[in-house]
């Protein structure tokens, strides 16, 4: 008997890849997505894909009752987490609002099992590495989105019986990211830049702290929580930590085998954690987790793959709130 996988974002960078994996295990595969953040040639071949505002409940209900998903990998979110106190409504309406949609749907339609992305956003500005154990105190909306997700699962399953898996992935990286939104994945961001001669921003002193994973080891990880872990968190990444600063380097020394040589500039600091990044000795543990990251690798296979790509117009949200707004922002064109 077939077991069949919804995956929402799945033209996103961890809904593409991973929608490749399980249909190459055996698995029936269906995913939503309205396209606002990834792209259709993103989705492999054959791939079945229905274009979907997760915020429409009845449109979320309407699918579930006939496509009768088995499990769910809710991917999909809009992770800009320094612009989301410019954009709270859109920002609870597309991390919180479609979780809560798609929870709703999936104790109604009798999903086995549901699991989330979250983030390490949660744990705020607390002293790193992150355990799954620390408090959660995130300090901007989009890390408190997530958190009411987390706490809206509990819920769930101690009043409805739906289970579920919560993962905390960070600073994911690979071939299918989004490097045209003008907000998000600055690894991305800055091979885009690279390539259109322009130069690397860096916010503030370039000492913040992230470590940077590529999406192709949380593969096996992730299919495993369909069976196993019921309950449980799991932090997901990259164990070496990197400045800022020395991220950019290794970009603008990557660019540089393509034939692009950009300059690296210092721009105003924001409003977030300066040093962020996570233990992962329960996944390494329990999922048999091992991050094999080589980043400077991992940089030039994107590099090759967005020369490949069509040029796109870069994504401009519409913001909400301009008070505070830093000057990037509104000055960039």
């Amino acid at each position: 008997m077939s077991v069949k996988v919804l995956i929402t974002g799945a033209a996103g960078l961890l809904g593409s890849n991973f929608s490749r994996f399980l249909m190459e295990q055996g698995y029936e595969v269906v995913g939503i997505d309205d396209f606002s953040g990834g792209y259709r040639e993103n989705l492999a071949e054959g791939f079945s894909c229905a274009d979907i505002n997760l915020a429409d409940l009845s449109a979320v209900d309407g699918y579930f009752a006939s496509e009768r998903p088995d499990y769910v990998y809710h991917f999909a979110a809009y992770a800009a987490e320094g612009l989301s106190p410019f954009i709270r409504r859109y920002n609870y309406t597309n991390n919180l609002i479609c979780s809560a949609n798609l929870i709703t749907s999936s104790i109604k339609h009798g999903v086995k099992k549901f699991i989330f992305t979250s983030s390490m956003a949660v744990y705020g500005p607390q002293r790193p590495p992150f355990v799954e154990t620390m408090a959660r105190r995130p300090i901007d909306p989009y890390g408190i989105a997530k958190y009411a997700v987390e706490m809206d699962l509990r819920v769930a399953h101690d009043q409805h019986g739906l289970s579920y898996s919560i993962i905390r992935p960070h600073n994911i990286i690979g071939i299918y990211q989004n490097i045209w939104d003008r907000y998000r994945n600055v690894i991305g961001i800055w091979i885009r830049k690279s390539i259109r001669g322009e130069p690397l921003f860096i916010y503030g002193d370039g000492l913040q702290k992230r470590a940077f994973s590529d999406v192709s080891f949380y593969m096996k990880p992730f299919e495993r929580l369909m069976y196993e872990y019921n309950g449980e968190i799991f932090n997901l990444g990259a164990d070496k930590e990197r400045t800022i600063g020395e991220a950019a380097e290794l970009v603008k020394k990557c660019a540089g085998n393509f034939g692009f040589y950009p300059e690296i500039v210092h721009l105003e600091g924001r409003h977030e954690v300066k040093f962020a990044w996570c233990d992962h000795g329960k996944a390494k543990s329990l999922l048999d987790f091992r991050d094999g990251t080589n980043m400077e690798d991992t940089v030039n296979r994107m590099f090759s793959w967005a020369l490949g790509q069509k040029d796109r117009k870069v994504k401009k949200t519409e913001y909400e709130l301009e008070k505070g707004m830093y000057s990037f922002w509104k000055e960039e064109k």
